[in-house]
């Protein structure tokens, strides 16, 4: 009997198959599906903080497309193919959690982090020399800060309160002012993104997922956006034009709203 996941592949398959294939599915690369591959993880996610589970399947679907499109891509030039992806990962898990596969020990919570840590150190030690070689480039810019600082902590270089973040994010805040009165665009651009980049450190330190905190601000702007809208529809109006007062006022309305 063909289960879902093999069909799957079927149809992965037939699609970059040249013999009556999509022309677009044969165009395709590692390079070009990427940003899909991207795209489909963020959609996943925006399920999940929506709560709408019915999306929640559909998008797990689509990520997981990716992963077969990857692989099937991979199994013709012949690299690997998706039982060896399934592999890979079901080994990585065995070995990440010896309390449960090998030596039966429990552990808390604050014990397993640090066994998992040390297995991911040893991992990385046959992979690239460099502390942050390994950190992908393609994660949200907020992530890949978190997981750079994360990184160097580890090795001793990082503030040891929150206290120094604080003071260099007031000395980065005047930089980039500094450079905006300046009129130096590249500039206050540079100084832009080292004032994102300690506020993240701040964030780290304060236990704050800076990537996730953005996320719900986006959200509570895009509700309040609606809101918006909506009173305006009912009033004959539309959001355009307004002066500064009339935004102000329905702004007020929006946050009282929720």
């Amino acid at each position: 009997m063909t289960t879902p996941i093999d069909r799957l592949r079927e149809i992965m398959a037939q699609l970059r198959n040249p013999d009556g294939g999509c022309a677009w599915d044969l165009a395709q690369t590692f390079e070009t599906i990427a940003p899909y591959t991207i795209e489909e993880a963020y959609e996943v996610a925006d399920a999940i903080e929506r709560g709408n589970i019915a999306d929640l399947k559909d998008e797990l679907g689509d990520l997981l497309l990716q992963v077969v499109f990857h692989a099937q891509m991979a199994e013709e030039d012949g690299l690997f193919d998706f039982d060896d992806v399934a592999t890979a990962i079901n080994e990585k898990l065995v070995r990440r959690h010896p309390h449960v596969f090998s030596d039966g020990r429990a552990r808390t919570p604050e014990e397993i982090k640090r066994v998992w840590d040390e297995i991911k150190a040893e991992e990385r030690a046959g992979k690239p020399d460099g502390l942050i070689e390994d950190v992908p480039v393609n994660l949200s810019s907020l992530v890949r800060a978190e997981k750079l600082q994360s990184r160097m902590a580890k090795v001793g270089f990082d503030w040891p309160n929150q206290t120094g973040v604080l003071d260099k994010i007031t000395e980065e805040v005047g930089e980039f002012a500094a450079a905006t009165e300046a009129g130096d665009k590249a500039g206050a651009e540079a100084e832009f993104g080292d004032l994102l980049f300690t506020l993240v450190n701040f964030a780290r330190h304060a236990g704050i997922d800076a990537d996730a905190a953005l996320r719900a601000t986006n959200a509570k702007f895009a509700k309040r956006v609606r809101h918006m809208e909506a009173a305006a529809r009912e009033e004959g109006a539309t959001l355009g034009g307004q002066s500064l007062e009339e935004w102000d006022r329905r702004w007020e309305r929006a946050k009282a709203a929720g």
